[in-house]
C-alpha cells in the first residue's frame, strides 16, 4: 500500500515543487520513499508522483513510477494474483527486471488495455499515463478497498489517494459542497462519487476514467458491478455443499491476503468473521499467524478477553493491548488530519489504536470487514425482516391516518414516552414509515442521521438531495428480496464510504497497510447467488459463516452478543470533549462559517447538556465537520 498523486495540466502551470509539495502530504502512506515522473505532450503537462510502502519486492525494481515501453505507472494497492499473470505474460514473450506485481500490472496494461482489470484479484487504484496514445487511464478496485479522488476543472486534473494532497495545488479552490455536507450530516460521511468540495470528486468502485490529452475528453466507465452477481439465478446447492464451496472460496481469497515481502498480522476481534479469517488461515499455516487485539476497559470496549480465548485455541501468536480512555482521547484531535473530509463514525478511534499496536510488529494487517454486508450480519437485517412487511400490511388510509395525527401531536407532548431515551428520533422514524413504507424509506430510516426536513432546517441556504447508490433500482425482480436490495446497496454505501476510509485511514496514519479478505471480488460474487436462508436462517445471522467458524472454534466460545467496536460519546461530550463543543459551537463560529442555522446548532447543543443525550450522535456529527472545517478551510 502506498499514496499516489499527479496531474494533467493543459495549462502548463504545474511544476515539480507543486508535484512533491502534494506528494509529501502523504509520507505517512508510505515513509520508504517517494518518486516522481514529468511527461510533456503537444498540448498538457502530465506529472505522476509516488510514495513508497515497501510491501512486495523491497528492491529499488519496486520503486515507482516505473515505465515499460509508452506507459507509466504509479499505483497504490496489491495484485495478490500477480504471480499466475506474470507467468501468462512470460509465455507470450514478456522479460521482468524485477518480480513486483507493479511491474505486472505495466505489462498487463499493454497487453490486454482495460480488459486486464477482469484478471486481478487485489485492491488498487493506479494511474497509467501512455505517451505513445497520450492517454492517462485511473482506475479503482471492485469495492473500493483504495481511495481515489480526483479534481477536474478548467483544464487541470488533480488526483491523490488523499483529499488533502489535492488542496496542496496553488489552482484548487476550496469551495465546498453543501449539498455534500448536508449528505455528511445525514450519513456521517460524504457519499461516492461527490465529495466535500465542488469539482471534485471521488471515482467509483468497479470504474475506470480515461482522459483523451489531445481532444480533453474525460470519461468514466464501469468495468464491474455488484449487481450482475446479485441478478445472477440463486444456485441450486444443498447446504453441506454450500458450506464446503463456501470455505475452499475464503481459505483462496485468505491465503492470498498473506502474499508478502513484510510481516502479517490479523486483526482478532472476537466476533465470527475475525475468527472465521484467524481459523482458517492457521488452519493452512504452519507458522503462528500474529493476531492483535485492543481493549479500552474504562469506556466499556473490551473483547479481549474473549479474543484471548479465541486465539488460545487457534494457537496463533497472538498480542492483546489494552490502552486507557485518555489515550483513545487524545486521537480525537487528529482525526481531521487523517480524514480529509467530515468523518463520524468514531470507531476510526479503537481502529487507530489496534493500527498503532499492529504497526510494532507487522507491516501488513487483514481486517475482517464486509462479513456483514456480504453474508447478512446486521442488525437492522432483523429489523426489516421482522417488521418491514408488517408495516408495509397496514392499510394506506389507516397508515396515513396515524401520521396525519403524529404530525399533529409531537414527541415532546407524550407524557412518560417522551423522557424516555431515543423516543423523539424513532418517534420521528415511524411517523416517516408510516407515510411511505418502501424499501428505500425503510433503509432511509434505519441509515440516516437526519431526516430531510431538520437537514433543510439546519442548513442556511438551498439543499439538493445527491443522486447515490442508494438510488440504485439495478436489482432485477427474480431475485428481489428486502434483504438482497439492503445488502447490495450497504456493499456500495456504508461499507465503502464509512468502513473502508476508516480502516484505510486508520492504517495508513501509522504506515499499516490494511487488507479486507472478505472483499475478494469472487467471494461476493458467489455469496450473492446463495440462497438467502444459507446467509440469513430464521433470525440467525451469517449462518453459513457461522457454521465453517463452529467446525474450528466450539459455538459455545463464539455464542454472545455482538460488541463491535463502541465509544461512549454522550459521556465524552458531556465531560472532556465538551471544550471542543464549547469552542466549535460557538455563536460568532457559527455565523462567520455561514453554512448553519445558528438558533438550530444552538438548540441541538442545548436539548443535550439539559438531558437529551439521544442528541449526542448529532453533535458528534457536528463537531466532526467543525473541526474538520477549522483545520482546512480557517488553518490551512
Amino acid at each position: 500500500m502506498c499514496g499516489i498523486s499527479g496531474f494533467a495540466d493543459f495549462n502548463r502551470k504545474t511544476d515539480n515543487s507543486i508535484l512533491e509539495k502534494m506528494n509529501r502530504t502523504m509520507v505517512h502512506r508510505g515513509p520508504d520513499g517517494e518518486g516522481y515522473g514529468f511527461y510533456d505532450a503537444a498540448t498538457a503537462r502530465v506529472g505522476l508522483g509516488h510514495r513508497r510502502l515497501s510491501i512486495i519486492d523491497l528492491s529499488s525494481a519496486g520503486s515507482q513510477p516505473q515505465t515499460y515501453q509508452s506507459c507509466h505507472i504509479t499505483f497504490n494497492g496489491e495484485v495478490y494474483n500477480y504471480a499466475e499473470i506474470k507467468a501468462e505474460l512470460e509465455a507470450k514473450g514478456h522479460q521482468f527486471n524485477g518480480h513486483s506485481d507493479t511491474e505486472v500490472i505495466l505489462h498487463s496494461y499493454a497487453e490486454w488495455g482495460s480488459a486486464a482489470l477482469q484478471k486481478f484479484i487485489g485492491m488498487f487504484a493506479f494511474v497509467i499515463y501512455d505517451e505513445q496514445k497520450q492517454k492517462l487511464f485511473a482506475c479503482r478496485d471492485r469495492a473500493g478497498v483504495k481511495p481515489f479522488f480526483y479534481y477536474w476543472k478548467d483544464g487541470l486534473l488533480l488526483f491523490a489517494s488523499e483529499l488533502k494532497a489535492i488542496m496542496q495545488h496553488p489552482s484548487f479552490v476550496k469551495d465546498i459542497n453543501t449539498d455534500a455536507a448536508a449528505a455528511y450530516m445525514q450519513y456521517g460521511y460524504v457519499p461516492t462519487p461527490h465529495c466535500i468540495f465542488n469539482h471534485t470528486y471521488k471515482l467509483k468502485p468497479g470504474h475506470f476514467l480515461e482522459l483523451d490529452i489531445p481532444t480533453r475528453q474525460l470519461q468514466d466507465t464501469q468495468y464491474w458491478n455488484v449487481y450482475d452477481a446479485y441478478n445472477k439465478p440463486t444456485l441450486k446447492i444443498d447446504l453441506p455443499d454450500a458450506i464446503a464451496e463456501t470455505e475452499k472460496l475464503l481459505t483462496s481469497a485468505f491465503q492470498y491476503r498473506m502474499v508478502s515481502d513484510v510481516p502479517v498480522g490479523v486483526f482478532l476481534s472476537s466476533g465470527y468473521d475475525s475468527s472465521c479469517v484467524t481459523a482458517l488461515l492457521q488452519r493452512n499455516n504452519t507458522e503462528k499467524i500474529k493476531t492483535f487485539t485492543i481493549g479500552v476497559p474504562d469506556a466499556g470496549l473490551n473483547e479481549a478477553p474473549y479474543a484471548k480465548d479465541i486465539a488460545a485455541h487457534l494457537g496463533t501468536d497472538h498480542t492483546e493491548y489494552y490502552c486507557t480512555e485518555k489515550e483513545a482521547l487524545e486521537i480525537v484531535p487528529d482525526l481531521p488530519f487523517y480524514y480529509d473530509e467530515p468523518f463520524a463514525d468514531s470507531s476510526a478511534i479503537p481502529t487507530t489504536l489496534v493500527s498503532r499496536i499492529a504497526r510494532k510488529r507487522v507491516t501488513v494487517a487483514l481486517s475482517a470487514d464486509a462479513g456483514d454486508e456480504i453474508f447478512a450480519g446486521y442488525n437492522r437485517y432483523d429489523y426489516v425482516t421482522k417488521y418491514g412487511k408488517k408495516i408495509q400490511a397496514i392499510p394506506g388510509l389507516f397508515r396515513k391516518t396515524a401520521a396525519g395525527i403524529m404530525d399533529i401531536v409531537p414527541a415532546n407532548s407524550i407524557p412518560v414516552l417522551n423522557k424516555k431515551y431515543l423516543f423523539h428520533s424513532r418517534y420521528e422514524k415511524l411517523k416517516m414509515l408510516l407515510k411511505n413504507p418502501s424499501e428505500k424509506n425503510i433503509l432511509m430510516s434505519l441509515t440516516q442521521q437526519m431526516d430531510d426536513n431538520a437537514i433543510r432546517e439546519l442548513f442556511k441556504g438551498k439543499i439538493d438531495e445527491l443522486a447515490t447508490a442508494f438510488d440504485s433500482k439495478e436489482l432485477g425482480k427474480n431475485n428481489y428480496s428486502i434483504l438482497s436490495y439492503m445488502m447490495a446497496v450497504d456493499y456500495q454505501t456504508y461499507l465503502l464510504d464509512d468502513i473502508l476510509q476508516k480502516v484505510d485511514r486508520a492504517g495508513m496514519c501509522v504506515s499499516l497497510e490494511g487488507r479486507e479478505p472478505f472483499l475478494d471480488h469472487r467471494v461476493i460474487e458467489w455469496a450473492a447467488q446463495l440462497p438467502m436462508e444459507y446467509k440469513y436462517n430464521n433470525g440467525n445471522k451469517k449462518f453459513i459463516v457461522k457454521e465453517i467458524v463452529h467446525k474450528y472454534i466450539p459455538k459455545e466460545m463464539m455464542d454472545r452478543p455482538k460488541m463491535g467496536f463502541g465509544i461512549p460519546i454522550s459521556s465524552w461530550l458531556q465531560n472532556e470533549l465538551k471544550p471542543f463543543v464549547d469552542r466549535y459551537f460557538d455563536e460568532s463560529f457559527i455565523q462567520k462559517q455561514d453554512i448553519f442555522n445558528n438558533d438550530i446548532i444552538q438548540r441541538i447543543k442545548k436539548s443535550f447538556y439539559q438531558g437529551k443525550i439521544e442528541r449526542a450522535e448529532k453533535i458528534w456529527y457536528l463537531l466532526m465537520f467543525q473541526m474538520w472545517y477549522d483545520k482546512w478551510i480557517n488553518n490551512n
